[in-house]
């Protein structure tokens, strides 16, 4: 080449370096850019042999392809493939070598500093006999770098064509190809990153669409319900998928079920249990309705499914059926707070009904939300009278405190079994009742005061303070004992069958005669105890009026008429009082009727307490 005219020799090599850099922007792969390198030293810039090195991620340089004109009977440069040199190995070697611009040429004299472990082949060709000729050991090296200045690999010539070390044309004509290899490399580089992103990309993607189609079947196939909520923006607590279960326990469309939320199908009374568990992501028992307009009672397990980047994304909400496990519960929880026979609260029941609504302040400082005078624990007084006024509030009884109204098959409705059936939603548990309101503590316990007794001419007769004006409101929590007369009678002659024919006719009778509200228990044996709240006392005595008249017609069990008669006591519950000391007074005022009316007593204690138990 170095032969040639100067103008043929540029216009060849502008020729030559088109070609080869066409074929090497012509491969489509790594390996297909390599070889094209390697071919195009050979064929295009005049040399019999070409190596190419390439940087692996660990920073060592492998022999990676190599091409020879033709092969020596010593073996070509293939054998080099696939060996690894040390990138150290290699930064010294190049720093040892000549400058040649970017090229960098190692004489073959220099040859001690090439280390032992970078691969090299020296050729058969003749030895020079003058100072330019090119030696088999000498070594001409284009070390290619990213457009970053990072070294992508190093093209290796061989035994130059011309016999003669290159001149200044094909120096800078491999220069130029060197560049344009290294271009090609980093290109095809891209390409295969690419190539494997995309291979990754679609892996990725096909584990995604089967894991969406293995959550949609799971979602959709689930024997339980299940529902996906909105956790932002507009749609905020709306359902936007629900499977085929939901709908068939709710007995709702699937499209009617995707306009609503649980906010609109929860009971208003589990309404704030159901925002705390959507908010903490829990588990909760509470009742949805149905389409029949009744309520279901359900389990619901709340996960929030988030995204690593966006944060939460939507609830999923597994919801299970347990009303037959909650109907069993509440039946359970109804067995043990009722009576068999009648169905009427027993005395369990009773006495927890009562201890809700005792506190433990005294009368004096119950009535005046104070404390009291010293030496004064009577009704009424100054305190008494201001703690009665209605515009302080003192008027309002919860009117289904003890009551059955709200009772279901299955026990109370809104009835919580760890607090007690049939208390009211946000009403103070006994234990709470210790301590005074505000700085004293009672929320919203309205104290339990026994109104007080006026005498003929209008006088509080109970209490020291008789020169105190009788208070505004006049009503009370009232307990009436009824102790039932001569049914000892009735279960010796007829038997127990017909004896508890006459206790279930009893307890009807009872319940049909008293107030929406009152507490109608059995409290033992024939002995039974009505509470009535907010009442007066010459509405209790109308109240036991219509309770004996209730009770004293006669009644037809198994073909023959049989009648009891009943003694009634009627005592008053108020805060500071104790439940057995309640019912003691209750108890202590029948008795007293009983002595009044000549009915006959029982001699001994313990037989009462029998007949109770019993």
């Amino acid at each position: 080449m170095e032969a040639e005219s100067e103008p043929y020799v540029r216009l060849a090599t502008l020729r030559t370096l088109h070609r080869v850099v066409a074929d090497l922007n012509a491969a489509r792969s790594l390996a297909g850019t390599l070889q094209a390198v390697v071919e195009g030293a050979v064929h295009g810039l005049g040399f019999d042999a070409a190596a190419v090195s390439l940087v692996r991620p660990d920073g060592d340089l492998v022999v990676a392809a190599v091409w020879e004109l033709e092969e020596s009977a010593m073996g070509g440069p293939s054998v080099l493939l696939g060996q690894v040199g040390s990138r150290e190995s290699w930064d010294r070697l190049l720093g040892v070598s000549d400058h040649w611009g970017t090229l960098r040429f190692l004489p073959y004299d220099r040859g001690w500093a090439v280390a032992s472990d970078i691969p090299r082949w020296i050729g058969d060709g003749a030895m020079p006999v003058y100072a330019n000729d090119w030696h088999p050991a000498d070594g001409l090296l284009a070390p290619m770098y990213s457009a970053g200045g990072d070294l992508l690999g190093v093209l290796s010539v061989d035994r130059p064509r011309s016999g003669k070390r290159p001149g200044a044309w094909t120096r800078e004509a491999l220069e130029m190809f060197s560049l344009q290899a290294s271009i090609a490399i980093g290109n095809a580089r891209l390409r295969a990153e690419m190539q494997r992103a995309l291979a990754r990309l679609e892996k990725e993607q096909q584990a995604l669409r089967a894991s969406e189609e293995s959550f949609r079947q799971a979602f959709e196939y689930a024997p339980s319900g299940m529902a996906i909520t909105e956790l932002h923006g507009a749609g905020r607590g709306q359902l936007t998928r629900v499977n085929d279960a939901l709908c068939r326990l709710l007995g709702r469309p699937r499209a009617v079920l995707r306009q609503q939320s649980f906010a609109d199908l929860v009971h208003p009374d589990d309404r704030t249990l159901l925002e705390r568990t959507s908010a903490e992501s829990g588990r909760a028992e509470l009742r949805l309705s149905r389409r029949d307009g009744g309520y279901q009672w359900v389990c619901l397990r709340n996960s929030i499914v988030a995204d690593a980047a966006e944060g939460p994304s939507f609830l999923l909400t597994h919801v299970e059926d347990i009303e037959d496990r909650k109907r069993h519960e509440l039946q359970l929880a109804h067995r043990a707070s009722h009576d068999a026979l009648t169905g009427l609260p027993n005395g369990a029941e009773l006495k927890a009904r009562l201890g809700r609504r005792l506190c433990a302040l005294s009368q004096a400082v119950a009535a005046g939300h104070q404390s009291a005078p010293p030496g004064d624990s009577g009704h009424g007084g100054a305190g008494y009278a201001a703690a009665l006024r209605p515009e302080d509030g003192f008027v309002g009884y919860p009117e289904h405190l003890f009551g059955d109204s709200h009772r279901t098959p299955g026990g109370y409705e809104g009835a919580d079994p760890a607090h007690g059936y049939g208390l009211p939603e946000g009403y103070p548990a006994a234990a709470s009742m210790g301590a005074p309101d505000g700085a004293n503590g009672y929320g919203d316990h309205v104290h339990a005061v026994v109104p007080p007794d006026h005498g003929p001419g209008g006088e509080i007769r109970t209490g020291p303070f008789r020169s105190s004006p009788p208070p505004v409101v006049d009503k009370g929590l009232a307990v009436l004992f009824c102790d039932l007369d001569g049914f000892k009678s009735i279960n010796d002659r007829f038997g127990h069958n017909a004896g508890d024919a006459v206790l279930v006719e009893v307890a009807r009778r009872l319940s049909g005669a008293v107030r929406d509200g009152d507490t109608v228990a059995r409290f033992g044996g024939d002995e039974f105890v009505v509470l009535a709240d907010g009442i007066g006392r010459d509405e209790a005595k109308d109240l036991a009026h219509r309770l004996r008249n209730a009770i004293i017609p006669p009644m037809r069990i198994d073909g023959r008429a049989m009648r009891v008669g009943v003694s009634l006591g009627i005592g008053w519950a108020g805060c500071g009082m104790s439940i057995e000391e309640v019912l003691h007074t209750a108890d202590e005022r029948m008795y007293d009727e009983k002595r009044a009316r000549g009915g006959a007593v029982r001699g001994a204690r313990g037989e009462r307490s029998h007949r109770r138990a019993g």
